[in-house]
């Protein structure tokens, strides 16, 4: 499929992480950066929640002792971290101190249910995207629970719920990442049926496109309109238009320079260099414009 795509125009650096002494990556799940280009790293380990300068510098330690099982990471337009965790069933807004603001779900319980018209508890948050309201979307089930998008207001508040198991449309099976384009549209790594799902903010259907493997991250760029998408085990970096048609690629699975056991997770900065979190080789590289 990828011999017919044009090459993304991407070159791997080398690995620019300078941690401190004794200190190592567990695999990464999640990958954000900031307004002023410092990047976070969510990794399964003690230190869950890294953040590095641009150049690589360790700055600080965030979260220690509060995940259980990281997966998605994201920065809202104020600046404020957001992170889920498959293993807690949790979804925790920090400010950009590392400071909690606001905890979605009650960790270590799973499964669906409500009081006074609020959702409760989450079953394997995967990711979140956000609204132009501040709206809050989070894609839940990695497997075991019920394959859902929850909505919520800017303050927390359960809004609606749509999905269900299964391969029809509206339906999920592992809703790994989501993000909102400028035109307040939706777009969802529907990862196990292999395929990417839109939706408009109310959650109405509006169209999917085919990708065969294990599609698992997603990004926005710049434009607020063109994505990167992370595409799991072939280890590959795509670039997509709207219809998500693919414009261009990058990457292979493997050990080496621009090679990933599982590309889970990606994000770009302000040059749009790119950054991809691999759980499977415990690393992160950035791959920068040749």
């Amino acid at each position: 499929m990828t011999n017919t795509i044009p090459d993304l125009g991407y070159a791997p650096v080398a690995d620019i992480f300078k941690l401190p002494p004794g200190v190592n990556f567990g695999p990464c799940s999640g990958i954000a950066i900031t307004a002023r280009n410092h990047i976070l790293v969510f990794n399964r380990s003690e230190n869950a929640l890294m953040e590095f300068t641009q150049q690589g510098d360790w700055v600080r330690t965030m979260g220690r002792g509060i995940f259980n099982l990281p997966h998605g990471l994201r920065i809202d337009r104020e600046g404020n971290i957001w992170c889920t965790d498959t293993g807690a069933h949790i979804v925790v807004k920090m400010n950009a101190d590392g400071r909690i603001l606001m905890v979605l779900g009650v960790a270590g319980r799973a499964g669906e249910w409500h009081h006074a018209g609020h959702l409760k508890c989450f079953d394997e948050p995967n990711d979140l995207a956000f609204g132009p309201n501040g709206e809050i979307y989070v894609a839940q089930g990695h497997g075991k629970g019920e394959n859902l998008v929850h909505m919520f207001t800017a303050n927390g508040d359960f809004v609606k719920s749509w999905g269900g198991n299964g391969k029809g449309k509206s339906q999920f099976d592992q809703p790994h990442s989501i993000v909102m384009n400028g035109k307040g549209l939706l777009y969802i790594c529907d990862r196990s049926n292999q395929r990417i799902q839109v939706f408009d903010g109310q959650g109405n259907y509006v169209r999917e496109s085919s990708h065969p493997g294990t599609p698992c991250g997603l990004a926005m760029c710049n434009d607020n309109s063109h994505m990167m998408m992370a595409f799991g085990h072939a280890g590959k970096v795509m670039k997509l238009d709207e219809q998500c048609n693919v414009l261009g690629v990058t990457g292979s699975q493997g050990k080496g320079p621009n090679q990933y056991g599982e590309a889970h997770y990606i994000a770009l900065d302000t040059y749009e260099d790119i950054y991809i979190a691999d759980t499977l080789n415990w690393r992160v590289q950035k791959l920068v414009k040749k």
